[in-house]
């Protein structure tokens, strides 16, 4: 994307971070274009953004003089494996609250990835090149319309499908760049094109040995749909949490696999009124003990029956097999024509379990 130097304004008389892009802008619309996106993103004034600090054109190159981070990148941290998780919890809460502000001005990055994120003195973490990629679409063109720009291992569904991005965006490649710090692996591997199909194709695998607080946002983050995944600011408040080994306490209902219907207490509903209905739950609280004897030996009732019809129905299930056997395999339609390979022989497989003989 550009050529980095370090360089010193001698306006200011201070060091700076020259970035000279890679791209032309020759036509006069590319140029307005580039003020009009430079002047956007010098607008952002966030601890967690590398501040852009003033843009030009220099024989139709354009250059960007940015905020100089001394420090070390979070892709350099990576390469020591695994981050411990307060760490993570703290480098993803900074991030995450200077993508919050971005996208309430309108900008999104494009790019988070582990080699935009600066890690300074004092435990600071900041997102650089903020923007750019949006710069050089929009305004010099680089990339046509309908092709992704960014980093294949932190490409969000919608950018390898060259859909419409918006904050979410961001929030997925973050999601991402958590997993790999809190494993010390890349979600997705391989070439750019098995990557970028993994992803479209389903969320990354969550470990099943991260505490439930992890791995709640973290599939909230990597979610396919964009519109299921959480804000930048709700991520940054559920980290602010971290209380030393997890998120947030365990929620009980979310740790069920399935929304299990609460069953009513049929001792209670025998003894609503209609009047008692109007009134609420308060009414069935007003009931007498006398009546509760009398309501138990229903309830005994009502099992007693429910258990005598189940094992009615066992014995007719028992008697209908043992009266109509099996179709012969014959008769049974084999694997349908049209399913993929990889999936035919698991589906022979199946068939001849069921039915004794393979299609």
């Amino acid at each position: 994307m550009a050529d980095v130097y370090r360089a010193d304004d001698e306006r200011l008389g201070r060091p700076v971070a020259l970035k000279l892009l890679r791209v032309q802008a020759a036509s006069e619309t590319d140029r307005e274009r580039f003020a009009a996106e430079a002047h956007t993103l010098a607008r952002l004034d966030h601890p967690a953004v590398v501040t852009l600090l003033d843009a030009g054109l220099e024989d139709d190159q354009p250059w960007l003089a940015m905020q100089l981070v001394e420090g070390a990148t979070l892709a350099s941290r990576f390469a020591g494996g695994a981050v411990p998780a307060a760490d993570v919890a703290e480098i993803g809460r900074q991030v995450a609250e200077g993508l919050a502000y971005a996208h309430a001005c309108g900008v999104v990055h494009r790019d988070v990835k582990p080699g935009n994120i600066l890690l300074a003195p004092g435990a600071r973490a900041l997102i650089a090149d903020f923007g750019i990629a949006h710069l050089l679409d929009g305004t010099s063109r680089h990339t046509a319309v309908g092709q992704a720009i960014g980093s294949p291992a932190y490409l969000a569904p919608e950018q390898a499908s060259a859909g419409e991005l918006s904050g979410a965006t961001d929030v997925y490649s973050l999601g991402l760049l958590l997993l790999e710090a809190l494993t010390g692996e890349r979600p997705f591997r391989g070439t750019t094109t098995e990557m970028v199909y993994a992803r479209l194709q389903g969320p990354p695998a969550v470990p099943a040995d991260l505490p439930l607080g992890w791995a709640t946002l973290l599939r909230a983050m990597t979610s396919v749909a964009p519109a299921d995944r959480p804000t930048a600011e709700e991520v940054a408040t559920t980290l602010a949490a971290f209380d030393g080994e997890d998120l947030a306490p365990a929620d009980p209902e979310a740790t069920a696999p399935f929304a299990v219907a609460e069953q009513p207490d049929r001792t209670q509903l025998l003894a609503v009124t209609p009047a008692a209905a109007e009134e609420g739950s308060g009414a069935r609280a007003a009931a007498s003990p006398a009546e509760r004897p009398s309501r138990s030996s229903g309830l005994s009732r009502l099992v007693a029956a429910a258990a005598v019809l189940a094992v009615l129905a066992l014995v007719g299930a028992l008697w209908l097999a043992l009266r109509d056997p099996a179709p012969p395999a014959s008769s049974v339609t084999p694997v349908p024509s049209g399913v993929p390979s990889g999936l035919r022989a698991p589906l022979a497989d199946l068939h001849e379990a069921i039915h004794g003989s393979t299609p």
